[in-house]
């Protein structure tokens, strides 16, 4: 869609084609009028989609120029280097010297702030907790806010400034509330539900044109590291199906924490380790295809080097690799063998996975969490959290033996796993 038709200001429109923007994001053509509107919105996009231009331009077409003194909005962003940018972006865009705007900074000196903010400044951009923290010496007027802005608030989630935000927010009374995430999950609601309950929720994917040949990519989401755990001794309870896997971990460390808290028999079970050693470690993975005792394999992917997988029916990623490449190795096509790719995830980590979409240019199926999954909740008494973990990991409520095959698997693992057991 041309710029033109986002019906900006002459003025905004003439500025943004000088700076090059002559075709509006699918983001903006979905939001922008809602945020002209006064509407609250909750923005859900991959990282590059244009979230911050697409608030930028709002505020400018609602923003009232007066001489008041308190700022009419307030941005949080998680970072000083955030904050920067939202800056650089509202001056560069606006080309109005008359704009005042202000970006308070951990790093600088808050008494030399808060005498800023008194000569008088039309938006704020801050983290959290700096904006608190001004807000609590009295220096930060929410008196007169009209909108309340939260820019990558996943980060500001995974920072654990979501009390600041909370604080800051109903502070502000009846306003505007924008939140932009690259993703939507269950710890971004618990932030941002007490205050805008009934905001429109729009989401964009912007995908990779071209689409990798992947094997069947599945997610479940989890809430912890426990709970991932728990997932696997619940899923490793169908032997039938689950008789030989791989599992990727980030480190050495974990493999090991990993397996001592698998509930499968010591034969089963191995790390995998270049190098001959101990007889609960192997050193080819070739050995582990060939040994029909042998069910499952815990790599470190700081110890991997392009392993062979062919054959092997499941892979598993307990964790995310930081090195993404690693990870779109071990999920592509390299034979006509099928297998599927087991994703698990926290909340904190989607955001790391919606960049792996991306460069896969295809989604992953989520699965339902099976029924009978022990959601592990840490609790102050301390023989609760011996109650829930004290198997090492395997925490979980075993299943009835007439209900022994009752997971979530989807349409597409299902169909795999009966092509499987009738090749038994």
């Amino acid at each position: 869609m041309a710029i033109e038709k986002l019906k900006l200001s002459k003025r905004l429109q003439s500025n943004m084609k000088e700076l090059g923007y002559f075709t509006a994001k699918e983001i903006q053509t979905k939001i922008l009028s809602r945020i002209i509107g006064g509407h609250s919105v909750i923005g859900i996009a991959p990282e590059g989609a244009g979230k911050t231009t697409t608030y930028v331009l709002g505020v400018l077409m609602r923003l009232k120029y007066s001489e008041d003194d308190a700022p009419k909005v307030l941005i949080l962003a998680p970072n000083d280097d955030k904050i920067s940018e939202i800056v650089d972006r509202f001056i560069t865009i606006s080309k109005n010297k008359d704009l005042h705007i202000m970006g308070l900074k951990s790093s600088g000196s808050m008494e030399e702030e808060i005498e800023d903010l008194v000569r008088g400044v039309d938006i704020v951009v801050a983290t959290p907790n700096r904006a608190r923290a001004v807000y609590l010496k009295l220096g930060l007027n929410l008196n007169r806010i009209q909108t309340f802005i939260i820019d990558d608030a996943e980060e500001i989630v995974k920072q654990g400034m979501q009390t600041n935000v909370r604080e800051l927010a109903q502070s502000c009374g009846d306003v505007q509330y924008l939140s932009f995430s690259s993703v939507e999950h269950e710890k971004l609601h618990l932030m941002i539900d007490p205050f805008m309950p009934f905001a429109t929720l729009v989401e964009v994917e912007e995908l990779a044109e071209e689409e990798l040949d992947t094997h069947e990519l599945v997610l479940y989401q989890v809430p912890n590291f426990t709970t991932k755990i728990n997932l696997i001794n619940s899923l490793l309870h169908d032997e039938d199906v689950f008789d030989k896997l791989v599992i990727f971990v980030n480190s050495k460390y974990t493999s090991e924490t990993l397996l001592e808290r698998l509930q499968v028999k010591n034969s089963e079970a191995s790390v995998y380790l270049p190098e001959p050693s101990e007889e609960t470690q192997l050193h080819s993975i070739q050995d582990f295809k060939q040994n029909p005792k042998a069910r499952v394999l815990i790599i470190a992917n700081e110890l991997s080097n392009r392993i062979d997988l062919s054959g092997i029916p499941f892979i598993f990623h307990f964790e995310l690799p930081e090195n993404k490449a690693d990870y779109i190795n071990q999920v592509l096509k390299t034979s006509s063998e099928e297998a599927v790719a087991i994703t698990l995830s926290t909340d904190l980590e989607l955001p790391e996975l919606k960049k792996v979409e991306q460069k896969l240019g295809k989604k992953f199926s989520v699965m339902p969490l099976p029924e009978n999954l022990l959601i592990y909740k840490p609790s102050d008494n301390s023989k609760d959290k011996f109650e829930l973990d004290e198997s090492r990991g395997g925490a979980f409520h075993k299943k009835k033996e007439s209900n022994s095959k009752t997971y979530n698997y989807g349409s597409g693992l299902k169909a795999r796993m009966t092509r499987k057991n009738k090749k038994r």
